[in-house]
This record gives structure tokens, C-alpha cells and sequence, in this order.
């Protein structure tokens, strides 16, 4: 059997990791809360600080 599948017959053939986080925020290297929205791999802390000189305005 090749690797990425289930052997049979109760064997088990360890499986390659392509999921999960693969990295964290550009700016501050942050693991949680990223926004990959638009492709900007930034934390939504950093995202505050820099999303008005991006473009983003709030209307609330």
C-alpha cells in the first residue's frame, strides 16, 4: 500500500500531516485568530492596527 491510506486487516500505516495551522500572523508571528481573508495572514489584533491604512473603514 502507498503512504496517505489504511492498510487492512487491523494494520494502521501512519498518515502525512496536510492540515491544521500551517503558520501565524506575518507581522507578530501570532498563532490564533489569523485572517487569511484576501490573502493577509494577519492576526485580528494586527489586523485593527493596520486595517484602516489597507482600505478598511467601519460604517458602525
Amino acid at each position: 500500500m502507498h503512504e496517505g491510506s489504511l492498510q487492512g486487516r487491523g494494520g494502521r500505516v501512519r498518515r502525512t500531516k496536510d492540515f491544521g495551522r500551517k503558520r501565524g500572523c506575518l507581522r507578530c508571528g501570532r498563532k490564533r485568530g489569523i485572517v487569511r481573508r484576501y490573502g493577509l495572514h494577519v492576526c485580528r489584533q494586527c489586523f485593527r492596527e493596520i486595517a484602516y491604512e489597507l482600505g478598511f473603514r467601519k460604517y458602525s
